[in-house]
C-alpha cells in the first residue's frame, strides 16, 4: 500500500510541533519561493509565531522577503512587537517599507520604536514615501564614499564591512561630494584594477544620470528602458544621495502596480486580498464595493419599471436590452481604459475634457453606426421567426439605441476618469460602477422610448 504524500504545509506543521529550528530551517529553504506562502496560509496564527520565533530574526527576515507583502504584514502583526523589530531589523530597506505600509499604523509606530535607531530612522524616512515614486521603490543599501579617498581604503572598508555587506547589490560604488551630493561613480573593475593610491575622484564616472526622489514610475521605466544601468541613484531635493533604485525592484513595482489595479477594477477595495485574511476582512472589503452597486443597479432597472407596458406589448425588445447593455458598457469600458492610462503617463490632465470629448465622439459615432447597422440587421432576421413576414421597425429601433448609446458610452467613459481625478478620486475604481449605470439607464431608456413611439408597427 502506497504511503500518503503529505502537502507542504502538512510537514511544516509536523516540523513545528517538533520544535526543531535546524530542521525547520532547513525545510524552509528547500521551498520554492511560491510554495512558501501557499504552506504558511494553511498554518493558524499559534503556528505563524511560532515559525518566525523558531527561524529567528535574520532567517525570518529573508522568509518574509518571499511572501506577498500582505500576508508577510499579518504574520509580523500576530507576533511580539519585540520579535516583529528584530526581524525588521535584518529584512531589505525596501522590502521592510512595503511591508510596513500595509501594517496597523499603530503597531507600526511600536515595533519603530523598538527597532535598532538607524534601522527604524532609515525604516521612517522611506514609509513617507508612496509607493509610487523613487523614493518608495529605492534601496538604502548601498556602498558611498567621499571623493577623496583612495581605492586602498574602499577595499579595506568592504573588507572590514563584508558580512554587513553581504547582502548589498553592490555593482557600484557611489562618491560623493562635501554636501553630500552625489559627484560621480566608481565602476568595480576600477575600484579592483586600480593603483591603491589612486583617489576615488580620480577614477569615477563624472556627472551620472540620477532621479529625484518623487519621480514617478514611468519616468524611471523610461530612464530604463533608455539606459541599460542595473542601478540609478535617487537625490532628494537639496540634491543629496538617498538612495539607489534597482531595475529589478523598479519591474516589480510596476508588476504590483499592474495587479492593484486589476484587482480594484474587480472590486477589490485597498487593492489586494488574499484568503488567509480574516473572513470579516474580506466580506467587508468585498461589500463596500457591491452594496453601492446594487444601488445603482437599482436605478438603472428603474428606468424599464417606468416602460413597463411598452415592454410587455413588445416582448422582441428583452431579447435585445441586454445586448445593447453590454455591447455600449464595452465601448464605455474602453474609452474609460485610454483615459486612465494617459492619465497615467502625463499625455493628458483632468482639465482636458473637452479635448477628449472631441476625440471620443468622432470614435463613437464610427463604432456606433457600424454596430447599429450590424445590431439592427440581426433583429430584423430574428423578428422573423414564426413570422412570414420581416419587421425592419425592431431593427431600427435597436439599431439607433445602440447607435446613440454607444456615442454617450465613449463620450463618459473618456470624461469620467478625468472627473474623478480632478476631485480626487481613484479613477480605476469608480469608473467602472458609475459607467455602466449610466450606459444601463441610458439603454433601455432609448430602446424603450423610441419603441413607445412606434408600438402599433412593433405588436
Amino acid at each position: 500500500m502506497e504511503e500518503e504524500v503529505k502537502e507542504s504545509w502538512e510537514l511544516l506543521e509536523e516540523l513545528l510541533d517538533a520544535g526543531s529550528a535546524s530542521d525547520l530551517s532547513f525545510f524552509i529553504e528547500s521551498l520554492a519561493s511560491k510554495e512558501r506562502g501557499r504552506a504558511v496560509s494553511r498554518l493558524d496564527e499559534d503556528h505563524h509565531v511560532k515559525l518566525l520565533e523558531l527561524l529567528g530574526p535574520e532567517l525570518a527576515a529573508d522568509f518574509i522577503d518571499d511572501l506577498p507583502d500582505a500576508q508577510a504584514a499579518d504574520l509580523l502583526e500576530e507576533v511580539q512587537p519585540a520579535t516583529a523589530a528584530a526581524i525588521a531589523d535584518e529584512m531589505d530597506s525596501d522590502d521592510r517599507a512595503d511591508v510596513m505600509a500595509e501594517m496597523d499604523p499603530l503597531l507600526t509606530q511600536t515595533i519603530l520604536l523598538q527597532m535598532d535607531p538607524d534601522e527604524a530612522k532609515e525604516a521612517r524616512e522611506m514609509l513617507e514615501y508612496p509607493r509610487d515614486v523613487a523614493g518608495g521603490v529605492m534601496i538604502k543599501e548601498f556602498l558611498s564614499f567621499p571623493e577623496a579617498v583612495t581605492v586602498e581604503e574602499i577595499q579595506k572598508n568592504m573588507r572590514d564591512h563584508a558580512d554587513e555587506y553581504a547582502d548589498y547589490h553592490v555593482q557600484y560604488v557611489y562618491v560623493k561630494n562635501a554636501q553630500g551630493g552625489i559627484a560621480g561613480i566608481l565602476r568595480m573593475r576600477d575600484l579592483l584594477l586600480s593603483r591603491g593610491n589612486a583617489t576615488a575622484a580620480e577614477l569615477m564616472l563624472k556627472s551620472p544620470i540620477c532621479v529625484k526622489h518623487h519621480a514617478s514610475l514611468q519616468e524611471l521605466e523610461a530612464i530604463f528602458d533608455e539606459h541599460p544601468y542595473i542601478g540609478i541613484p535617487v537625490i532628494d531635493d537639496w540634491h543629496k544621495l538617498v538612495g539607489v533604485i534597482l531595475r529589478g525592484d523598479l519591474e516589480e513595482a510596476i508588476g504590483e502596480r499592474a495587479d492593484e489595479r486589476f484587482l480594484k477594477v474587480s472590486g477589490i477595495v485597498g487593492g489586494e486580498e488574499l484568503r488567509s485574511m480574516p473572513f470579516i476582512q474580506r466580506s467587508t472589503n468585498r461589500l463596500s464595493w457591491l452594496s453601492p452597486n446594487l444601488i445603482l443597479n437599482m436605478a438603472s432597472v428603474s428606468v424599464i419599471a417606468m416602460y413597463q407596458d411598452t415592454l410587455e406589448a413588445a416582448i422582441a425588445l428583452a431579447v435585445f436590452m441586454p445586448i445593447i447593455s453590454d455591447m455600449s458598457g464595452c465601448s464605455g469600458n474602453q474609452a474609460v481604459g485610454v483615459s486612465i492610462r494617459e492619465l497615467t503617463l502625463g499625455l493628458i490632465n483632468p482639465k482636458e475634457m473637452f479635448h477628449v470629448f472631441k476625440k471620443e465622439v468622432g470614435v463613437g459615432l464610427m463604432n456606433g453606426l457600424i454596430l447599429g447597422i450590424l445590431l439592427a440587421t440581426i433583429a430584423m432576421i430574428y423578428s422573423t421567426l414564426g413570422e412570414s413576414t420581416m419587421n425592419p421597425w425592431l431593427g431600427m429601433v435597436v439599431g439607433l439605441a445602440l447607435f446613440f448609446n454607444t456615442i454617450i458610452a465613449v463620450s463618459l467613459g473618456g470624461l469620467i476618469p478625468l472627473f474623478l481625478k480632478r476631485l480626487g478620486k481613484d479613477p480605476a475604481l469608480a469608473s467602472g460602477p458609475i459607467l455602466t449605470t449610466v450606459t444601463d439607464m441610458c439603454g433601455f431608456f432609448l430602446v424603450l422610448s423610441l419603441a413607445g413611439q412606434i408600438l402599433d408597427k412593433l405588436a
